[in-house]
């Protein structure tokens, strides 16, 4: 992470009284918190990384410039088996306190030492840093495609017979769009019907405005074309679906999908929510995929996305740009093959070479 330059002009006399050693540890928070402002990451990241940084000071109850690597192995303990933590939020906790102390290291070893006495050292070693193959949960190993296509073939054909149609409608094309085209859920609950441009390439494309940025710096933007019946898909929805919800479908400002709740100024629906999306999908699980009941969430209907396209022929880089990875090593975990992938990777490579021999032959 780049950190925008902020020094401190002040002189650096010897501290002595507590409250001088406690606004000086506040004035090196604050100054890495300026700089990741600098650095251009959004507020709740920083506010995010600000109370990562409190609880260790409340863990450690004493000055940030006397951690040692045993303190960083205790609080990195405590946060497993003390407070129960999963371990994706460990591992962000820890790469939190490395960066804190790198940025102490870089601009403020020497003021530390002149200022306290004491010689900084970084408690975020290579030894107890979490490394991020262990520490990234669950692994999303998706359903197989015979069952998702029997989940979502009897989800459509009980559409038409739904007692809430247009909300059932409303969570099949959701899911549809994270089975086929990858999108993450807030990135579906943010679409305008603006966003579909059937103008664009072949297939039309979906303008996603609110991807997911690294490192907290805010929303990353991308062009998802239709591909996978996606623009079949969505030519439904907005010419047979969409305007049954409200007056507001002529607005290329309103939400690609509604809420059924009308907002009282405006007289139009309001935006779904991630949690109405979710228990569409949740319920249709449990009623046609039961043996996925509480383990096909959104997340892995996008790796589903992925893997299903890797094994149709998409090559990596490509179902990179579709999911929005700004890493193809991202990317590479999405990817889950069958067990004889390496025996048909085997045959259709010997396929390849027989032909082009044939057609040299000839």
């Amino acid at each position: 992470m780049s950190l925008a330059a902020v020094r401190s002009l002040r002189p650096t006399p010897q501290l002595h009284t507590a409250q001088e050693l406690e606004d000086f540890e506040q004035e090196l928070v604050d100054q890495y918190a300026l700089a990741g402002v600098g650095a251009g990451l959004t507020d709740g990241y920083v506010a995010q990384e600000r109370s990562t940084l409190f609880s260790f000071v409340r863990f450690l109850s004493r000055p940030v410039w006397t951690a040692t690597v045993d303190d960083g192995d205790r609080f990195l303990a405590h946060l497993r088996k003390d407070r129960g933590l999963s371990h994706r939020t460990v591992h962000s906790r820890a790469l939190t306190l490395g960066r804190f102390y790198e940025f102490l290291l870089a601009r403020y070893q020497g003021e530390i030492h002149a200022k306290t006495g004491h010689v900084l050292d970084q408690p975020i070693d290579h030894f107890n840093r979490p490394h991020r193959a262990e520490y990234s949960g669950l692994t999303r190993v998706p359903p197989s495609d015979e069952e998702i296509e029997g989940l979502f073939g009897r989800w459509r054909e009980a559409l038409p017979d739904a007692r809430k149609y247009l909300p059932a409608t409303r969570d099949y094309l959701a899911a549809s769009l994270w089975r086929r085209v990858g999108l993450r859920i807030t990135e579906s609950v943010m679409l305008d019907i603006r966003d579909w441009r059937p103008d664009l390439g072949d297939h039309g494309r979906l303008h996603v405005r609110f991807g997911k940025g690294g490192m907290g710096k805010g929303p990353k933007t991308r062009l998802v074309p239709g591909i996978n019946d996606t623009d079949a898909l969505l030519r439904w929805w907005l010419t047979d679906v969409r305007h049954q919800f409200d007056d507001g479908y002529g607005n290329p400002d309103a939400p690609l999908f509604p809420s059924e709740r009308h907002d009282r100024l405006s007289g139009c629906c309001r935006r779904a929510g991630d949690d109405a999306l979710r228990s569409g999908l949740a319920a249709a699980v449990r009623r046609w995929l039961p043996s996925w009941n509480g383990r096909l969430t959104p997340h892995v209907l996008r790796h589903y996305c992925a893997s299903s396209l890797y094994a149709r022929g998409m090559d990596l880089k490509a179902i990179q740009e579709l999911l929005g990875h700004e890493w193809l090593s991202t990317t590479t975990r999405y990817i889950h093959v069958h067990d004889n992938h390496v025996e048909q990777a085997w045959t259709t490579a010997n396929d390849r070479v027989t032909t082009r021999l044939n057609l040299h032959a000839r």
